[in-house]
């Protein structure tokens, strides 16, 4: 422990300087004009890579956002742990709400700001890091695999496709996701949970082109009144989803593991005012908070499209609208089958006169996953090592898509992050507390230890 500590405290300014370079390229997945920032983002953590000793290192399966595969040094005998990242991440927009620019990192009280700290350039940045700390000599305690990604906030196809030729990619003794985080500022978490998605678009066409509203209003039907008219029915005001069928496979966690959340130090006002911000919560009040977050399914309108929206005043009937939308899913629940349950509820609920269709865009299954293996005690004595405190057993709200393939050959999935609450995850203002990045150097640096029987 001794020497993972010191490590993190003599290169404090070298690694933050590499942090800084990492995130200061905008690879973000979801534009294309993005994509040389995405390649050149996996260059940059290969070359990392490479310089750190290990002896295989590629890119593959996709010019503009390659999977970067890497190989630690070969040691007969000793466990092998998959690490699992992303380095691409979400848009910036709206950039006038961010105190400083998106990718320039800036150092301000102790935090680190800049798009993709927490999610999740500054936790996989933390993990490699904590392999350079235990490598000293060039022989790290485990056989230590790297798979970063450049596609996790656009779905994940390039990667899917991957595993899908080559599954044995995902042979492991454990898998290490630092993709997630604390429940609380000196709670450490292991999620239990993660929903899954199904991300869709809602088409609605009621005429054939924009007509004039002076000549044409009061008689002709306009799309976006269609659209939100039907959107409106799918989810009622009380937060109920009216998707025939969708809370069929849902099943509530059990009493025990409610219980558990009962005891966490989670206080609703402060969520509500501080990561919320709003004067409100909202949804099936007949459950608590963190049940409705992570356990029970959403239907959310992220966007509506259509008719005029620039500068100025345009006096048309909208003839097309689409609407942008996602379902968070619970386990059970299936992603295929929700996808055509949410098809056949637009179907039905749409007025004769309209057309709609629905676009599925892409979507993952949800996460349950069993903590009695031997990676989970580890990791959670590695948290007892730095921290003071073992990891309470929490459930995400949000998704990790690619999840339920890094485990499909048996090989536990430790979802164990350095995040905090109110790191603004894909909003204005995303960052990640410095001392946060040396934990994690620290916690998965002893959790290799700990794997490889140290």
């Amino acid at each position: 422990m001794n020497d993972l500590h010191a490590f993190a405290q003599q290169q404090r300014e070298r690694i933050l300087n590499e942090l800084f370079a990492l995130l200061k390229i905008p690879s973000i997945s979801t534009d294309p004009t993005h994509d040389p920032d995405c390649r050149r983002a996996a260059n940059w953590v290969a070359d990392h890579l490479k310089a750190l000793g290990c002896p295989r290192v590629e890119l593959l399966a996709s010019e503009s956002h390659p999977v970067v595969w890497a190989e630690g040094p070969n040691l007969p005998g000793k466990p092998t742990v998959l690490v699992y990242g992303h380095y691409d991440v979400q848009p910036a927009d709206p950039l006038e709400l961010w105190d400083s620019p998106p990718f320039e990192p800036t150092v301000r009280d102790g935090n680190l700001y800049a798009r993709g700290a927490t999610d999740d350039k500054g936790q996989v940045f933390a993990v490699i890091k904590a392999f350079e700390a235990v490598s000293g000599g060039g022989r790290p305690p485990v056989n230590l695999r790297f798979l970063i990604e450049g596609q996790e906030e656009s779905g994940s196809k390039v990667l899917f496709d991957l595993l899908e030729r080559e599954p044995e990619r995902v042979e492991a003794d454990a898998v290490l996701v630092s993709d997630t985080g604390y429940f609380a500022p000196g709670w450490p978490a292991l999620e239990v949970g993660l929903r899954g998605l199904c991300a869709a678009e809602i088409t609605v066409r009621v005429l054939k082109g924009d007509l004039h509203s002076g000549l044409y209003g009061g008689a002709a039907p306009n799309a976006h009144e269609t659209l939100v008219q039907l959107l409106a029915r799918l989810k009622t005001p009380d937060g109920k989803i009216h998707i025939p069928g969708l809370y069929d496979a849902v099943r509530r966690p059990s009493a025990a593991e409610r219980a558990g959340w009962k005891k966490l130090p989670f206080n609703q006002r402060a969520f509500q005012r501080d990561e919320v911000g709003a004067k409100a919560l909202t949804g099936l009040r007949q459950y608590s908070t963190l049940e409705r977050i992570w356990a029970l399914p959403t239907f959310e309108i992220h966007g509506i499209v259509g008719g005029f929206t620039g500068e100025g005043t345009k006096t048309v009937i909208p003839a097309v609208a689409t609407a942008k939308v996602t379902l968070r899913l619970v386990p059970n629940q299936e992603t295929k089958a929700v996808a055509r349950q949410l098809t056949a509820a637009v179907k039905k609920l749409a007025p004769k006169w309209a057309d709609v269709s629905v676009k599925i865009m892409h979507g993952a299954d949800p996460v349950l996953v069993d903590t009695s293996t031997t990676p989970f005690k580890l990791i959670d004595q590695a948290f007892r090592d730095v921290e003071r405190r073992g990891v309470v057993p929490t459930r995400s709200g949000g998704s990790i898509p690619v999840v339920p393939a890094l485990g499909k050959r048996g090989a536990p999935v430790v979802l164990a992050g350095i995040g905090l609450p109110d790191d603004r995850l894909h909003a204005p203002n995303e960052k990640i507390g410095v001392e946060q990045v040396f934990k994690g150097i620290r916690v998965f640096g002893r959790f290799f230890q700990l794997m490889g029987g140290a």
